[in-house]
């Protein structure tokens, strides 16, 4: 499968994606709170996504998901991050790999091209799959980072919560 190609591109490059995002979400003005999380423990996290995409995508069953992102929605939660800055970090991640996406998808398809220069419909339908799968992924990755949020919130409302720890 060709997106495959591409998923393991993005798994490979993970390491300067995951530059431009923590350089990004640390200087948003959408995300002003996160400033909160160490520049490590937030590198970390971008890290794990993108060298974990191929997995997550192709895992029909959410349980790998919804671990990781109640995990983090927990944590965040016990840093006081709010909700909407949550979202828009994750805004962000999705933005900054759609983008390499769009930018390197010539470069894993150029040897099967007919035509230098020029996308045969495959390719086209293969990179719009892969936006496809990308944004279900997201917005699981959303649903269970609020969900783990939401839960943490509920155990402080009746003194269950544990202390905010250092990154985990």
């Amino acid at each position: 499968m060709l997106s495959r190609r591409l998923i393991k591109l993005i798994e490979t490059h993970a390491e300067s994606l995951t530059q431009e995002v923590v350089q990004d979400v640390q200087t948003n003005e959408h995300t002003r709170s996160v400033v909160r999380i160490p520049k490590e423990e937030l590198g970390f996290r971008v890290l794990a996504l993108y060298r974990n995409l191929g997995n997550w995508i192709g895992d029909p069953k959410d349980d790998a998901i919804r671990h990781q992102f109640e995990e983090w929605g927990r944590i965040r939660c016990q840093q006081g991050i709010p909700t909407s800055e949550l979202a828009f970090c994750l805004i962000l991640m999705k933005k900054h790999l759609r983008m390499y996406i769009r930018e390197h998808a010539g470069v894993v398809f150029s040897g099967d091209r007919l035509v230098p220069g020029e996308m045969v419909p495959l390719e086209l339908y293969s990179i719009q799959e892969l936006n496809y799968v990308v944004g279900d992924f997201f917005d699981r990755a959303l649903y269970y980072l609020l969900r783990g949020y939401e839960l943490e919130t509920q155990k402080r409302a009746v003194g269950e919560a544990e202390p905010v720890s250092e990154w985990r």
